[in-house]
Parts: structure tokens; C-alpha cells; sequence
């Protein structure tokens, strides 16, 4: 039983990986003949990260038999974090060793060994959440909303109508309101069942912006009153990054 694969920019690994371990420490993948998922919750369980990288992304790619990888991902981001341009990366594992191989290419050869760990056998499901709101917009847009907010609070309220978003956030030093109208270059779609607003961690949203905008120009925003916030950032190829956010119900 044999796994392999090769990406020509080992920067685009480095993000994903870097995406992940903004939630988890320990990433248990699941790899099989049609690509690389991920679904996993923080330790708090208050957000969860669900990814697919499937094999048409990669340019060389090879799975005999499913299996389970599961690594520190804090350990293989400080490999990770060696790589340059212009560099290719090659992940190797044979089934039953303790070690995952990568190798960096570029005008020489750098192999890494990195330690494994026991996978959970512990299967995340996917959430069954209904979302009256839906908001695609620019990944900019979000992450400088993002940041406004950080500057007056530790939260930041999305409210949805049908013909806007804004972004809210209040504190003790002041207040911030970002309104983006439908149509914008900025708001590319904006979909209402019903008006919907709900507050979040700005804790937890800016890390997964921040780590996702290398990878990704634009987001999917859904949501409902008081509910979980989905944010969908589109990938290539049919590749998936989500994440999942609980609320922070006002008052606590």
C-alpha cells in the first residue's frame, strides 16, 4: 500500500497546511484513490474545518489502497516554512511506516522525514445547518472588515437584508459599521430568504481569512440568525476549503 504526490508549487501544500492548523493541532487525513479530505473539529468545538484536494490537482498522484495520515501539522508547518519559489513538493508514505516522506525540489533536493501519529477513529459529520443568508464576496473585502472590526471589539455582527451585507462591530473604545451594497465589485452575489443576523469570534474569523486569502479571492458567506456561519472558499479544480463557525449569542 503506497501513497504519493507531487505538486509543482510546494507554497500551495504550505498554504492548505497553514489553513488547517489555524483550528487543529493533529490533522487526521483520510487519502484514497480520488484525493486528500479532511474534516475536523477545534478543540473547543466551536468551529470546524472540512477540505478536499483532489487528485487532479496534483500533478503526479498515486494511492493504491485508503488509508489514514494523521501528523502534527504545527511540526510539518515548520518544514513547510522552508520552502521557497519555484520549488516542487513530494509527499510519500508506504503503509505501515512511521514516517511521512517530503521532498523539495529545486536546483537541489531536500528530504524531509516526519513522524506520524495514531489517527482517531472518530469520524466528523457534516453539519445539517439551513442558511436563509448567502453573500459571495471578495476573500480582500472580508479580511479588511475583518481587521476593521478588530479595532474597537473582540466580535463582529454579519447582518444580511436583501439588498446589502454589513458588518458591525462596537467596544468600549468605539464603533465600526461596513455596509456593501448588492451588485458592487466587492459584493458579487447577495441572496436573502429572510433577513439574518448573527455575531462571531473575531478570534477565530480573522486566523481562518488570514490563512485562507493565500489561497482563495473570493469567499461564500452563509449564515442565519443566531446559527453557524459557513465560509466557502473557492479552490481549483473542484477543491474544497470550509469552515464552520458557532455564534456568539449576544450577552455572553
Amino acid at each position: 500500500m503506497v501513497f504519493k504526490a507531487r505538486m509543482v508549487d510546494a507554497r500551495v501544500w504550505k498554504n492548505l497546511i497553514t489553513a488547517i492548523a489555524t483550528l487543529v493541532d493533529e490533522a487526521s487525513f483520510n487519502i484514497n484513490e480520488e484525493g486528500i479530505r479532511l474534516r475536523a473539529m477545534d478543540p473547543s468545538h466551536v468551529a470546524m474545518v472540512d477540505f478536499e484536494w483532489p487528485k487532479t490537482v496534483f500533478e503526479e498522484y498515486v494511492c493504491d489502497e485508503p488509508m489514514k495520515l494523521c501528523v502534527n501539522v504545527a511540526e510539518m508547518l515548520k518544514l513547510l516554512r522552508r520552502t521557497g519559489g519555484e520549488e516542487s513538493i513530494e509527499l510519500a508514505l508506504e503503509s505501515g511506516s512511521p514516517k511521512l516522506t517530503m521532498v523539495l525540489r529545486s536546483k537541489y533536493t531536500r528530504t524531509f522525514g516526519m513522524s506520524t501519529l495514531e489517527p482517531s477513529a472518530e469520524e466528523v459529520p457534516t453539519p445539517k445547518i439551513s442558511f436563509n443568508a448567502s453573500a459571495r464576496l471578495t476573500t480582500s473585502l472580508l479580511r479588511n472588515a475583518l481587521e476593521d472590526a478588530a479595532a474597537v471589539s473582540d466580535h463582529i455582527i454579519f447582518d444580511a437584508s436583501s439588498e446589502k451585507l454589513a458588518m458591525r462591530a462596537a467596544g468600549d473604545v468605539g464603533n465600526v459599521i461596513i455596509e456593501v451594497e448588492k451588485g458592487t465589485d466587492e459584493l458579487l452575489s447577495l441572496e436573502t430568504k429572510e433577513n439574518s443576523r448573527s455575531t462571531f469570534s473575531l478570534n477565530y474569523l480573522s486566523e481562518m481569512v488570514k490563512a485562507a486569502s493565500n489561497l482563495s479571492d473570493v469567499v461564500l458567506l452563509e449564515f442565519s440568525t443566531d446559527m453557524p456561519i459557513r465560509l466557502n472558499f473557492e479552490m481549483p479544480s473542484k477543491g474544497k476549503l470550509q469552515y464552520y463557525l458557532a455564534p456568539r449569542i449576544e450577552g455572553t
